[in-house]
C-alpha cells in the first residue's frame, strides 16, 4: 500500500505564503502574520524572513509593524513607501 503524505511546511514557508496572499492596497502586521502562521509571539521571526527574501513574488513591503509604522525592508524604507503609497493609488483608482 502507497501512501500520500503532504509535505510539511516550514514556519518560513508559511509565512511567505500569508505574505504572498495580501492584496495590493492592503497591508498586515508582523504580529497578525506571525498569528496566521501558527505563533502569535514570532513576530520578530516574521521580520527576520522577510528581511532575508528576495523573491519578488513575496510583496514583504505589504506587511508593518502592529503601531502603525512601516518598519523594515530590505529594499529600503524609502522604497516600501513608495511602493505601498502606488498600490494605495491604484486600489482607488486614481
Amino acid at each position: 500500500m502507497t501512501r500520500s503524505y503532504k509535505p510539511v511546511q516550514t514556519f518560513a514557508e508559511q509565512v511567505r505564503a500569508i505574505v504572498r496572499s495580501i492584496p495590493p492596497g492592503r497591508t498586515s502586521t508582523y504580529k497578525d502574520v506571525a498569528a496566521a502562521a501558527g505563533n502569535q509571539r514570532a513576530a520578530r521571526a516574521v521580520g527576520s524572513i522577510l528581511h532575508a527574501n528576495h523573491d519578488p513574488s513575496v510583496p514583504c513591503h505589504r506587511v508593518v509593524r502592529s503601531d502603525g509604522t512601516l518598519g523594515g525592508y530590505n529594499r529600503g524604507i524609502s522604497r516600501k513607501r513608495t511602493l505601498l503609497d502606488q498600490e494605495a493609488r491604484a486600489s482607488r483608482g486614481v
